[in-house]
């Protein structure tokens, strides 16, 4: 057993999952960017390639009215993996990012879909074990 799922179930407080959809990658990132809260560990699940203005790229140069981001300059711990479906053949490579970052859990997590014609099914597999104990699923973000 991971130690944060032991932690969760001795009472430690799930992360906060939100899943991410929208027509493109910078809408996405922008809308995570937006739903930050500033001073909270965050991570960032992001399928696909990087866009060179994602407003989730932190650049201490910058202040918070440079960025352009409600809730100052977005810090937050990026993964960027290839994109696929995260339910079918982007699986294994979600599982094992997500295990990575739930080691040390962060506040919150967001998960950025390419496509969300599998929303569903990779709801229920984030809400099945052993992730039932250590993710509190949000209401959904879609990035118009």
């Amino acid at each position: 057993m991971m130690a944060s799922a032991r932690g969760a179930a001795a009472g430690g407080i799930p992360t906060a999952l939100t899943l991410v959809t929208g027509p493109h990658a910078l809408a996405r990132e922008a809308a995570i960017a937006a739903a930050m809260i500033a001073g909270r560990p965050t991570a960032v699940i992001v399928e696909g390639l990087a866009n060179g203005n994602s407003p989730l790229v932190y650049d201490e140069d910058k202040d918070a009215s440079e960025t352009g981001s409600v809730n100052g300059p977005a810090r937050a711990d990026v993964h960027r993996i290839a994109p696929g479906c995260l339910c079918c053949a982007g699986n294994l490579v979600l599982r094992v990012t997500l295990n990575r970052l739930l080691r040390r859990p962060p506040a919150q997590l967001f998960i950025s879909l390419a496509d969300a014609s599998h929303l569903e099914q990779l709801r229920q597999m984030l809400s099945s074990p052993p992730y039932d104990d250590l993710l509190a699923i949000t209401s959904d973000l879609n990035a118009a």
